[in-house]
């Protein structure tokens, strides 16, 4: 077998195979409500913001 056939059988398979990681990544997104996500993104804006503000003037 010719190395370029090597090549090219190598490139499908890494093709099929982020093929494969994008649409589990996407079947697991899909699967949150839409509170879940409201939810998450609260708490993660909560671990992003200080707990006091300081007081300005």
């Amino acid at each position: 077998m010719r190395w370029w056939k090597v090549l090219g059988l190598a490139g499908i398979a890494g093709v099929a195979a982020t093929g494969v990681v994008i649409a589990r990544a996407e079947r697991r997104r899909r699967a949150y409500t839409p509170e879940e996500i409201r939810e998450r993104l609260h708490a993660r804006l909560a671990e992003a913001s200080p707990a006091e503000k300081p007081a300005s003037g």
